[in-house]
């Protein structure tokens, strides 16, 4: 009966999908029920009172012994009582991996450092799930599937101990920390560029061997490379009303924190950690989850910082699990590829997502939409506003549908694919009250010539950088009140490539100077300026483009 009422879910998604497709083709849009006056709900967890401290278990906060069981037992006996709350007391707690239980609340004191064992073989191979795929994976630290009412809270520190999994690039680090690596142990590669934590890491990196778990392929097969498959920190799978709240999160040996078709979470004041050079180091990833809300928190990643996810291609859309109904406000990133992000496994879809009240400080990008061919999914009723970046070391408005794969040049002969399934799409977006210091390019979107980016909405914002605005393969495309300032000695430019029905409103530049404009491809058409300081002299007609195709008014 299980598999039948599954399998009648998946044919139900698929159809869904489908007809969304039909609608993008038909040029309609699906209108969210959400605004920003009735936001989606989240439903919080709540605890009996009743507290167990893990000494009562033979717990021992040394920093040397191992209290992997006494931890497991005491959230164990506290669920089978009725649940209640999990102490963690101050001290120097080592463990190994963590199963959380219904109805119990893990509470770190304020001293207390929760912190994993370097020991992999205190880590079981598991099929678990990565990038959307599913994949051999060492055992996570923390782990809970369907679970609910559960929580992680308190003011302590949970370490994944990610230096002892991860191999690391020598120019990633400086002259004294390579040399600690080295010496810490472990293998150098012979050209004496990369530092791996282990034979088993190395052979997998040299051999470029895969950890996804494909048909045939048993989970004892992957023993030799077993170092290789690095965990998550805290994976949450199909698990209901979750509060994480307050902890420190950090070194997590891959991502750090993955809830994964998981509903009603709430992640509040939690900061996450981790070391630049941390590849596959994202902070926070949400996948084809609902009713979540994101507050508080402050983040220092390796890779992308908050990111939604709804499972990768085929696999992805079979699972046809959107992430849904999101509210994310009032957080701080510093460092990361993405301050907020969408992609790119996205397969599944993302919709009625709501940003607000958020900074970021020397993120690779600002706002992040990735994808590419094949994906498939839908990510549109999209909200966001209120953001401050400084310092984006590329773009502060990014939207590329291009991700991993080689974009073509203005003037190339392209063969384009029919849409199908595997067609992803971005619509219906917008984003209102950006407020940018210092990126590369101030707002780039490329889409793809048989799916433009569609239906963006950009006001009030202002920006610096040292480049104003590219646009390609983009359709209904609203910029609004611009304040695009350009840094000293360079030229505010539009770039414009087969891009229609665009419509640039009260663009402002320094010293009220026209930008120059280029206007690239035949399928460059319907593009409106209005009450914008924009000189005909400026504008510049290349590779089949129409001198019609522009309006100043």
């Amino acid at each position: 009966m299980v598999k039948k009422i599954k399998k009648k879910g998946l044919v139900t998604a698929g159809i869904c999908m489908m007809l969304g497709l039909l609608q993008q083709v038909e040029g309609q849009s699906v209108e969210s029920p959400y605004h920003w006056n009735n936001l989606p709900e989240v439903m919080q967890p709540q605890f009996r009172k009743d507290t167990v401290n893990i000494e009562q278990f033979g717990a021992k906060g040394d920093g040397y012994t191992l209290n992997t069981s006494s931890i497991n037992e005491a959230m164990e006996v506290c669920s089978k009582r009725g649940g209640g709350v999990v102490l963690v007391p101050k001290g120097y707690w080592l463990s190994g991996p963590l199963i959380l239980q219904n109805n119990v609340n893990l509470h770190l004191d304020e001293n207390a450092f929760l912190q994993f064992t370097a020991d992999f073989d205190q880590y079981k191979i598991v099929a678990g799930n990565y990038e959307g795929k599913a994949s051999a994976r060492n055992q996570s630290p923390i782990s809970g599937t369907e679970l609910e009412n559960i929580g992680i809270t308190g003011k302590g520190i949970i370490d994944g101990n990610g230096d002892a999994w991860r191999m690391v690039g020598k120019a990633a680090l400086t002259a004294n920390e390579w040399k600690a690596k080295v010496a810490s142990g472990g293998l150098v590669s012979a050209d004496g560029k990369t530092w791996f934590p282990s034979a088993k890491t190395k052979l997998a990196h040299e051999e470029k061997r895969s950890f996804v778990l494909t048909e045939g392929k048993t989970l004892a097969d992957f023993e030799t490379i077993k170092d290789y498959l690095r965990p998550n920190l805290l994976v949450l799978t199909n698990c209901k009303k979750v509060l994480l709240e307050g902890v420190t999160f950090q070194n997590s040996p891959a991502w750090n924190l993955h809830p994964l078709m998981t509903q009603h979470l709430t992640i509040r004041g939690v900061k996450i950690k981790n070391p630049d050079y941390a590849q596959n180091g994202d902070g926070i990833d949400i996948e084809s989850c609902a009713n979540v809300l994101i507050e508080h928190c402050i983040l220092d990643v390796g890779d992308d910082a908050i990111c939604i996810k709804s499972g990768k291609d085929e696999e992805g859309r079979q699972r046809g699990i959107a992430t849904e109904r999101v509210i994310i406000r009032h957080n701080k990133v510093y460092k990361g590829h993405g301050g907020f992000v969408v992609g790119s496994e996205m397969s599944g879809g993302a919709r009625d997502i709501f940003v607000e009240n958020c900074t970021f400080m020397g993120t690779d990008k600002g706002l992040r939409f990735k994808t590419t061919r094949g994906r498939g999914g839908v990510v549109e009723n999209i909200h966001i506003r209120n953001i401050n970046m400084n310092n984006i070391v590329q773009e502060a408005i990014y939207f590329d549908m291009y991700y991993w794969t080689k974009p073509p040049q203005a003037n190339e002969v392209q063969q384009v694919p029919p849409v199908s399934i595997e067609t992803p799409q971005f619509r219906n977006i917008t984003i209102a009250g950006i407020t940018c210091r210092g990126a590369h390019i101030g707002i780039f979107v490329r889409g793809l010539p048989e799916m433009p980016v569609r239906q963006i909405s950009m006001t009030n914002l202002n920006i610096l950088a040292n480049k104003a605005v590219e646009l390609k393969d983009a359709s209904g495309i609203v910029l609004k009140n611009a304040f695009l300032h350009s840094k000293k000695g360079e030229k505010a430019t539009i770039y414009i490539e087969n891009a229609a029905d665009l419509q640039f409103e009260g663009m402002h530049f320094d010293g009220n100077q026209s930008p120059q404009v280029d206007v690239n491809g035949p399928h460059a058409a319907n593009i409106v300026f209005s009450d914008s300081n924009i000189d005909n002299r400026k504008l510049n007609f290349n590779h089949g483009a129409k001198t019609n195709a522009v309006k100043i008014n």
